[in-house]
């Protein structure tokens, strides 16, 4: 069984942006609207859902205190929940990062929690018996983003030689006449198409792969879309506010999940399982710079949310932060399923969770990174574990 419904999580009020430091005034217009979207699916005897939102992320006590309302709202135990955000740099504040907040920003984070389970209600009283499947294409409109520099630094820039996950991964939900309920599509890369000299609300990239496959087909399908690990990836087009590039981007991305879609072959059967756990990596000072080689200072400890849901022969893995695209290769080449999905800001906001070799490299994911190398493997072996365990 399966359901899915879709929210809208527009601000009406102008309300300060979240992606980047520099804009300092709240949003000046909406060029496209936020959503949130819940997928909820049934074997009989276990349910769950997966749910993602149009913006940069969710805290940890969000994500607590908003599972655990939807668990007594729906009975959907809070390991079967997976909580997203595709990190979108195009929408408004909502309290991800602790930040200090105006009351209006209070009241949207207040009405943004009761749509989160307004759509997780709605999805459930949608389900019907159904079909899954999934399907993997590429597309090439990411790329590394940790560029070397004149003055030999690692910072943001356009990397094409440096390693970079084009995976394109759709998951297809239809009912037992093969019509689509949903789908889910998965693609490493960062959400700044649209840049900081932007003041409109917009769904970036993702908002606009969305709308493409939606218009292809009746506008009762849902299009979620999750961000893969994507520490390191960015668009090739953007951050900037030309949106004929954010929409090429989205259309690009949608045309492929378009094609992948055809080739899916649904099945009715299988079963549900989750786990989640929690790790505590050791924490990072933020460096000073850039440059490589810094010493690094001890913090305290970060708590990492990790998530492993198994749906018929398809893997979600869930984690709290975001993930460099290395790691997230090695997790589903180790996977003993075919079928891996990488969720990333999943179920909180731990920051940036880089591989070991970044550090001394130095670049900017390493100097706001708030952990300390071996995290990677901290985050992938234990995943690995979990996958194992959950067959």
């Amino acid at each position: 069984m399966a359901g899915a419904a879709k929210v809208n999580i527009t601000p009406s009020t102008p309300i300060p942006m979240s992606g980047y430091g520099g804009r300092d005034e709240p949003f000046k217009g909406v060029h496209d609207s936020l959503f949130v979207t819940a997928t909820v699916f049934s074997d009989g005897s276990q349910k769950s859902v997966i749910i993602t939102a149009d913006l940069i992320g969710f805290s940890h006590d969000f994500c607590k205190e908003t599972i655990h309302k939807i668990e007594k709202e729906t009975g959907i135990e809070k390991d079967f929940v997976l909580l997203c955000a595709n990190h979108n740099h195009g929408g408004p504040r909502n309290k991800t990062y602790g930040d200090d907040v105006d009351e209006d920003v209070e009241k949207y984070v207040n009405e943004l929690q009761q749509k989160i389970i307004k759509a997780v209600v709605s999805a459930d009283e949608k389900m019907q018996p159904a079909m899954i499947g999934m399907g993997v294409g590429a597309c090439n409109m990411n790329i590394n983003r940790r560029a070397r520099f004149p003055d030999g630094n690692v910072w943001l820039g356009r990397n094409p030689d440096g390693p970079c996950d084009h995976d394109v991964a759709v998951i297809r939900i239809d009912d037992m006449n093969r019509n689509l309920i949903a789908l889910h599509v998965n693609w490493p890369c960062h959400g700044t198409a649209s840049g900081q000299e932007n003041y409109r609300i917009t769904g970036d990239w993702m908002g606009a792969a969305a709308r493409f496959v939606g218009t292809a087909f009746d506008e009762n399908v849902i299009v979620p879309v999750t961000a893969g690990a994507s520490a390191d990836i960015n668009p090739i087009y953007g951050p900037n506010d030309n949106f004929d590039e954010i929409e090429a981007v989205g259309m690009l991305v949608g045309e492929e999940v378009l094609r992948v879609a055809t080739t899916i072959q649904t099945f009715p059967n299988g079963s549900i399982e989750s786990a989640k756990m929690t790790v505590m990596a050791n924490g990072k000072k933020r460096l000073e710079g850039r440059e490589p080689n810094q010493k690094l200072e001890s913090s305290d400890q970060v708590p990492i949310n990790l998530s492993v849901m198994k749906i018929g022969n398809i893997i979600f893995t869930g984690v709290s932060g975001e993930l460099m695209t290395e790691i997230g290769m090695r997790i589903k080449e180790e996977s003993p399923f075919k079928n891996t999905v990488i969720l990333t800001h999943c179920d909180g906001a731990s920051g940036y969770l880089c591989t070991n070799q970044a550090y001394p490299e130095g670049g900017y994911e390493a100097q706001v990174s708030k952990v300390m190398p071996g995290t990677e493997y901290l985050i992938s072996d234990n995943l690995k574990k979990m996958i194992q365990n959950i067959q």
